[in-house]
Order: C-alpha cells, then sequence, then structure tokens
C-alpha cells in the first residue's frame, strides 16, 4: 500500500509540474505577433468619411467603445462618450471591459502609432503586445479590405479625447490562457467588392451579423449552424438574451421577411417609442438605433441579399430566458 501512494505521489508531482511548466510556456510564449507595422494614415476627408460610417454602422466601434444607456432599447451610444470604453462585455469569463479608442493621450490611444492602432485591429494586440480578448472581434476585422481599416484609423483619431482610465481586464481561468493564444499575423485582408454583387457586398458588411448570430465552439462556428441564432448574450438584470434566427428558414428564421419588411424593421428604430424597453419587455445588445441612424438602404438591402442566399436552418429560438434557470 505504502509503495501505491509512493507512486501515486510521484505521478501527481509529475502532473503538476507539467501543468505549471504549461502554464509558464502559455505565458512566455502567446501571443505570437509580429512587431507593429511602419505606417503612417494619410487623414483624406474620403477616409475619415468613410471611416465614421464604418465605425457608426457595421464595424460597431462607437456601439461598442462608448457608455451605452441601458434606459433605452439596444443600449445605444450616450452622446458626448463616444469611444470612451469601459462596457463590460466579459459575462461569463470575466471582466472584459471595452477600451478608451479616443485619442487621449494618458488614457486612450493618443499615444499609438497607426502601425499599433491597426495590429490591434487586425491581430488582437495592445500597444505592448497583450492580447485582447476576442469579445473585439479581430478576427473578423482582419476580412476587411485595409484601405477600410485605415479609414477607420483614420476617423476615430478625429474623436473628441476623452479621459477615461479604463481597468484591465480579468479573466477566469481556462480562458486566460485560451484567449492570449488567438491573436496571430494577418496572411490575407479582404477586398471591398465594388457594390455591383449586393451578396458579396452584404457578405463584407455583414460579418457582425455572423458573429452574433451563429453558434460557434472553441472560437469555430458550428457547421451547419451559421445564422441560425441562440448564442446568448448575459444582461445586468440577470436575463439572458439569444439571438435571433436570421437564416431564410421560413419557420424559425427570416424566410417571410421581404427587402422592405428587413429594412423597415430597422426604420422603426429611429422612432424614440421603440427605444422604450417597457415597451418589448426586455432589453437587447441588438444595436438596432444604431445601425439605423446611420446605415443606408443599399448597404442593408445588400445585407438582406445575403441571408436570403444562405443555408435555411430550423432552429426555434427563445429570445429571452432568466440567468441559470435555463
Amino acid at each position: 500500500m505504502k509503495k501505491l501512494f509512493k507512486i501515486l505521489g510521484i505521478l501527481l508531482i509529475i502532473v503538476v509540474v507539467f501543468a505549471i511548466g504549461g502554464y509558464i510556456y502559455l505565458n512566455a510564449a502567446y501571443p505570437k505577433v509580429s512587431a507593429a507595422p511602419d505606417i503612417k494614415i494619410e487623414p483624406t476627408a474620403e477616409r475619415i468619411e468613410r471611416g465614421k460610417y464604418l465605425a457608426n454602422s457595421f464595424a460597431f466601434c462607437l456601439d461598442c467603445h462608448s457608455e451605452r444607456d441601458a434606459s433605452k432599447f439596444g443600449y445605444p451610444p450616450i452622446p458626448g462618450t463616444e469611444g470612451k470604453g469601459g462596457f463590460d462585455y466579459g459575462a461569463d469569463v470575466g471582466f472584459v471591459p471595452a477600451a478608451n479608442i479616443t485619442p487621449d493621450k494618458e488614457t486612450g490611444i493618443g499615444n499609438w502609432t497607426d502601425g499599433e492602432i491597426f495590429r490591434a485591429i487586425t491581430s488582437g494586440v495592445n500597444k505592448d503586445g497583450k492580447f485582447l480578448a476576442p469579445m473585439m472581434p479581430y478576427t473578423l476585422f482582419s476580412k476587411l479590405d485595409k484601405e477600410d481599416i485605415y479609414s477607420i484609423i483614420a476617423y476615430i483619431k478625429t474623436l473628441k479625447p476623452i479621459t477615461n482610465k479604463v481597468k484591465d481586464k480579468k479573466l477566469k481561468f481556462p480562458v486566460n490562457l485560451i484567449f492570449r493564444t488567438i491573436p496571430a499575423d494577418v496572411k490575407d485582408f479582404g477586398k471591398k467588392p465594388d457594390g455591383l454583387d449586393k451578396i458579396k457586398l452584404g457578405e463584407y458588411l455583414g460579418v457582425g451579423c455572423k458573429f452574433c448570430h451563429s453558434p460557434s465552439d472553441k472560437g469555430e462556428y458550428i457547421p451547419g449552424k451559421e445564422f441560425s441564432g441562440g448564442v446568448e448574450f448575459p444582461l445586468p438584470d440577470g436575463r439572458v438574451i439569444h439571438s435571433a434566427n436570421i437564416s431564410p428558414d421560413k419557420e424559425t428564421g427570416i424566410g417571410n421577411f421581404t427587402k422592405e419588411l428587413f429594412i423597415a424593421k430597422f426604420h422603426a428604430y429611429k422612432d424614440a417609442a421603440n427605444l422604450d424597453p417597457k415597451v418589448h419587455g426586455f432589453n437587447t445588445p441588438m444595436a438596432w438605433s444604431f445601425i439605423a441612424n446611420t446605415a443606408t438602404d443599399d448597404d442593408l438591402g445588400a445585407i438582406y441579399d445575403y441571408l436570403m442566399a444562405q443555408p435555411p436552418v430550423n432552429h426555434k429560438v427563445e429570445t429571452v430566458t432568466l440567468k441559470g434557470l435555463n
């Protein structure tokens, strides 16, 4: 018996040593990302205008990085707080606050080079080379055209500087190790469609739709479940919102929507009455009014065309559940 305990003790020590060694290795070796590129982005009027459009619509920059109004449906950004950061997106994995992306030199990105901002947006590491949590969807931004990324950078550098020191993220184990392995150099960037192919344009602009409405496992979309909804978004009040099925399934998705109805759905949230959560009985992280007040009907129509071209997935989604009970 003593010999057995001795063997078990030795095995336990070996396991602990390997575990500690693995932890040290992951912390030392990752993230594996190259130095920031040496670029200087010329802030032309055209770039700033394009960046303003993207950052205030389909790239969701100011929706995520501003102070958000919990008293209104969709948590729209509070005017005057654009880019200040601080909203927590950690949910069950820990504390993950959005960064201050205003050009404030003390607490924002005022002292970052264009290359450092570009690397953060596309490869997922900050000025100091520390990894960003993938709630900042840099893996999706890396699919944008370089010129569009340059435009977003040119625009956010025009934001009003706001001094707001955002606390460091705090991640639970083992996601603190998993997340640091995700950042990577980008090999191939996307190409902005010419606009004539509406399905391609919708795919390009709708990367955020896929991100929020497609179930995933370990960071990879589950094959056959794309756009079927059900992705959980915990809210501060203890409720959990499940993203809708936006596949063209006629029973559980949006297969019965016409393009006009799809666009009108967004237009409805330009009306202040529809921004009262009491009207709906719940709140949602879906940025209805944020998109509605910026996106063109042509681009919304392109996203509709893209969604209608996807395989229908029969998946009924319960919009709201209570955390811990469902």
